[in-house]
């Protein structure tokens, strides 16, 4: 096992999707990549502005009005891919991830087992 996946705790969702990434007060179309309860990948547009610590939010639009929020903080940035952290996420965005992890993973305790860890 590589450090990187060591440090990956949390099962990431391989997601393919638009989503809607808010930084500096402005709004962009980027490409999700995977999500998990820690944060996402998303490859940001080119010209995107924003650097490692800063805060920004990610919305990722489901099947009809459904769609998870999530405050995040830029973890890292590589190109035109972007990590971020999740700082924030609220109680329907996690019963929809827990819904995309469970259709992705084929299990749907595993979260519930990455939010008692989260939490303990």
């Amino acid at each position: 096992m590589t450090a990187r996946q060591n440090r990956r705790q949390f099962w990431r969702a391989h997601f393919q999707s638009p989503v809607r990434l808010v930084a500096h007060g402005r709004a962009a179309a980027a490409d999700l990549h995977d999500i998990s309860l820690k944060g996402a990948l998303v490859e940001a547009p080119e010209g995107w502005d924003g650097r490692p610590g800063d805060p920004c939010q990610l919305r990722l639009g489901l099947a009809g009005d459904a769609a998870i929020h999530m405050d995040a903080t830029v973890a890292h940035v590589a190109g035109r891919r972007v990590g971020l952290r999740c700082e924030r996420i609220d109680l329907d965005s996690i019963t929809h991830l827990r819904r995309l992890v469970a259709l992705n993973a084929g299990d749907p305790a595993l979260l519930d087992r990455e939010l008692a860890a989260l939490l303990g």
